[in-house]
């Protein structure tokens, strides 16, 4: 999986995924005006909008990005309407050409991780397989150890799917836990060094695992060392934008031939239409708004070459 993502940066010059985790706030009038009078005010409602919203979005950057990044909170917390529109934005992700990576932090033992790697592996009912979630990774919590992660591992090895475990998240308060000292280093190091571990066994043509590591933009110093002490890993890099992270900040997040990350933007690409001065009465757009996150992911390439 990690080469097919590789191939797609490369195809498409542009190591951005776009982040899809669509909130009722962000809902163009026209899409709740919609969608409330076909469902009401429902959970079934606020899915379809969702499920909309996106196709939008993803029809007017398919052909500049490699990747989504659905996150699965944002659709659970409406149930199972709500989950039936994740499942669906995935798929038709899949069906535009699009890398999808689930972002489900899972993290557990034995045959509860298991289940949880049916997120990737799909489930087998005598006989007959189905691949249920549509995604092509997942990120996974590493805090129960090598007990939690082998059940994902042990897909990987069979097929082209890929985890990325978290290593040095981007949020504030991250430092509480991942900035702890252990036997002489950070907490985080420690993390990086299983990680790079857990994927030995699954490196692909372009000298990356399939076991990738998710690094934060707002740390580009730690970034920078984690680079050197993971060379065979690939980054999926949150906090780029709204976080405050930018293109500049990411140089050592790459590789000397200029990959080695893909880097996430949700609310700055899905709700750009919102700041977008192209769209002035922003309360009565139309479908059109999606337009605002094409200029938004061609903007963010642009400025991801500073990172090069």
């Amino acid at each position: 999986m990690i080469d097919h993502l590789i191939d797609r940066i490369k195809e498409t010059e542009n190591p951005t995924v776009v982040g899809l985790d669509p909130t009722l706030v962000m809902m163009p009038g026209y899409l709740k005006k919609q969608m409330f009078e076909m469902y009401g005010k429902t959970p079934k409602a606020v899915a379809e909008m969702f499920v909309e919203f996106n196709r939008r979005i993803i029809d007017e950057v398919c052909d500049l990005v490699p990747a989504v990044k659905p996150q699965i909170a944002m659709y659970e917390s409406y149930g199972p309407d709500g989950l039936d529109a994740y499942i669906r934005t995935c798929a038709y992700a899949r069906y535009k050409g699009l890398v999808i990576i689930g972002d489900i932090k899972r993290g557990d033992i034995g045959s509860t991780a298991e289940a949880y790697g049916g997120h990737i592996a799909g489930v087998d009912i005598e006989g007959e397989h189905y691949d249920v979630w549509k995604e092509d990774c997942i990120t996974i919590n590493p805090y129960l150890g090598v007990d939690g992660i082998e059940p994902f591992v042990k897909t990987l090895r069979r097929d082209e799917r890929g985890i990325f475990v978290l290593v040095r998240t981007s949020n504030p308060s991250s430092g509480e836990l991942q900035d702890k000292m252990m036997e002489g280093t950070y907490m985080y190091n420690q993390v990086a060094d299983l990680v790079s571990k857990w994927g030995k066994d699954t490196i692909g043509k372009y000298g990356y695992s399939k076991v990738g590591a998710v690094v934060g933009a707002t740390h580009p110093a730690q970034g920078m060392e984690l680079r050197q002490r993971m060379p065979h890993t690939f980054f999926l890099v949150p906090g780029y934008g709204a976080q405050g992270g930018k293109g500049a900040d990411l140089k050592g997040f790459f590789d000397k031939d200029g990959i080695g990350c893909i880097v996430n933007s949700s609310r700055g690409i899905i709700a750009a239409y919102k700041k977008d001065p192209e769209f002035a009465d922003v309360e009565n757009v139309g479908p059109e708004f999606a337009e605002a996150s094409r200029r938004a992911v061609l903007a963010m390439k642009e400025d991801l070459q500073n990172a090069f």
